[in-house]
C-alpha cells in the first residue's frame, strides 16, 4: 500500500492520459507528489499498480491518502474539486460544465480511435480511413474552438487538458498518414502553441521526436509496418 500520507501517480512518460493529470497538478501549482513510472512494454506489472487499479490495469492512478483515482478524466476532475484554488479547470455553470464534459469525452471516444487506428493499422486503405476519421474529428474540434483562446474562452481548462497531451503525437500520426495536419487544421495547431507557452503544459508533454521514435519502432516491432 502506498504511504497513506503522500501524493503518489503511476505514469508512463509517453502516455497522453498520464499527461493529463500531470498538467492538471501543475495547474493547481501542485508539485509535492511521487511520479512512479509503469513500463508498459513489459508483462510484469508493478504490485503497487495492480493493487491500486485491479479491475482495468491501466495508468494514468492517482493515489491519495492510500486510496486510488482511476481513469485520467476523473482524476483531473477530482485534482480541481480537492485543490479548488483561484483556477477552476471545469466551469461552474452546469450547463458550461456539461459542454466540457461532452467535448472531453469526444476526445476520448471520438478523436482517440482514430489516432490509434492511424499507427496501429498496416493495410493503407484501412489507414486512409483512419486518417480521415481523425481530421474530421480534429475539425469539429477546432469548431468548437471557433475564434477563442482555449475551449473555455479566455481560460485554459478542462478539454485543453483532455486534448493537448496528443499533440506530443501530432509527428506521429503525420508520420503514419503522410500528411500535415496543420493544412487541415491551422486553428488546432495555434491553440496547441498558445498552451505550449504554458508551463504546466511546456513541463508535461514530452518532445515530439521522442514520442515518434518510440512509436515507429513498436509499429515495426510489434505490427510489422516500414
Amino acid at each position: 500500500m502506498a504511504n497513506e500520507q503522500k501524493l503518489v501517480l503511476l505514469d508512463f512518460w509517453a502516455s497522453m492520459y498520464c499527461m493529463r493529470p500531470k498538467i492538471a497538478l501543475a495547474e493547481k501549482n501542485i508539485t509535492d507528489y511521487e511520479c512512479i513510472v509503469e513500463d508498459l512494454l513489459s508483462e510484469n506489472k508493478s504490485s503497487l499498480f495492480l493493487e491500486m487499479n485491479p479491475v482495468h490495469k491501466k495508468i494514468p492512478v492517482l493515489i491519495h491518502n492510500g486510496k486510488p483515482i482511476c481513469e485520467s478524466l476523473i482524476i483531473v476532475e477530482y485534482i480541481d474539486e480537492v485543490w479548488k484554488g483561484d483556477f477552476p479547470l471545469l466551469p461552474s455553470d452546469p450547463y458550461q460544465k456539461s459542454q466540457s464534459r461532452f467535448w472531453a469525452d469526444f476526445v476520448d471516444k471520438k478523436f482517440y480511435p482514430a489516432s490509434l487506428k492511424l499507427w496501429k493499422t498496416k493495410e493503407q486503405t484501412e489507414r486512409e480511413t483512419a486518417k480521415t476519421e481523425f481530421v474530421e474529428s480534429l475539425k469539429l474540434l477546432e469548431e468548437e474552438l471557433g475564434d477563442k483562446c482555449y475551449f473555455g474562452g479566455d481560460k485554459f481548462g478542462f478539454v485543453d487538458i483532455a486534448l493537448i497531451p496528443f499533440y506530443s503525437w501530432f509527428d506521429t500520426y503525420q508520420s503514419c498518414g503522410n500528411f500535415i495536419i496543420e493544412a487541415d487544421c491551422p486553428n488546432i495547431i495555434q491553440w496547441a502553441k498558445r498552451c505550449e507557452q504554458r508551463e504546466s503544459v511546456k513541463k508535461s508533454l514530452p518532445e515530439m521526436h521522442k514520442v515518434s521514435e518510440l512509436i515507429l519502432g513498436l509499429r515495426k516491432q510489434h505490427f510489422g509496418i516500414e
